[in-house]
């Protein structure tokens, strides 16, 4: 992996600390978050030493100031004593509605294509009627436990992998994009879990940054018999969401190239 991708795992729950982390993740000084946030360099001093407790109104400016994801602005309240603010809702709740309703619709639309709901861990969640069709034509996906890992599943010398013309190709372009798509651009911990899982498989350690191609996208190659099944993705997300699981959930529409 190039520089890109190098990771730095998060501290434990100290406000200063962490704050210092995120700081930096985003490439600012002291005087940067201060003149962003409107808050002088000396108090977010004193946070980051611990000599002085913020306000919950502060911490929560600082926090959108570095983009912080909303399940680490709670941690950020958390770690300085105040209850936190963002729900982790379940897809059944009142209030998912209205993106529930999105998302299934985004699905039925993408048929007789296979598209896919995941969580920020690579799980599926949901898919269309077309997505099991497609996959369960490869592979017997009654042996995939669920909640089903999209990553396993193409990685896995059992699952799609034999399937895959380009496979190397695939395989070192989705582990870029673990790195592109991590909520607020920072791997977390269960994340780099994930990727140290896919890099036991065999052949996954020694695979290079993809090549650059003339082509806008990198499409997969499924190979069955004599067929030649050739798809990109679009990937969709919640635009300002207020909800965890609003930001983490993301939607795959899988497209023919020709």
């Amino acid at each position: 992996m190039n520089a890109s991708t190098q990771t730095t795992q998060q501290p434990e729950h100290e406000l200063g600390d962490f704050l210092r982390y995120w700081r930096r993740q985003r490439g600012k000084s002291q005087l940067d978050l201060s003149l962003d946030a409107g808050v002088s360099q000396r108090h977010i001093s004193f946070v980051e030493s611990g000599r002085s407790v913020p306000s919950r109104e502060l911490l929560l400016s600082l926090a959108k100031t570095l983009d912080v994801p909303l399940r680490e602005q709670n941690v950020l309240l958390l770690a300085s004593g105040y209850a936190p603010v963002y729900l982790e809702s379940t897809w059944d709740v009142p209030e998912m509605a209205v993106v529930t309703k999105v998302v299934d619709l985004m699905l039925r639309q993408n048929e007789p294509h296979p598209a896919i709901v995941m969580d920020r861990y690579w799980n599926v969640v949901k898919t269309n009627d077309a997505a099991p069709r497609f996959f369960g034509s490869f592979v017997d996906l009654s042996k995939w436990p669920k909640p089903r890992n999209l990553l396993d599943l193409i990685f896995a010398p059992d699952g799609m992998r034999p399937f895959i013309e380009n496979w190397d190709e695939v395989a070192s372009g989705l582990l870029q994009r673990v790195y592109r798509e991590a909520v607020g651009h920072v791997t977390d911990k269960r994340t780099i879990a994930l990727l140290d899982h896919l890099r036991k498989y065999p052949g996954v350690k020694g695979l290079s940054v993809p090549r650059k191609s003339q082509a806008p996208v990198l499409p997969i190659t499924f190979v069955r018999g004599s067929e030649r099944i050739s798809y990109f993705s679009m990937i969709s997300t919640v635009g300002l969401p207020q909800d965890i699981t609003a930001q983490e959930f993301r939607i795959e529409c899988m497209f023919p190239t020709e």
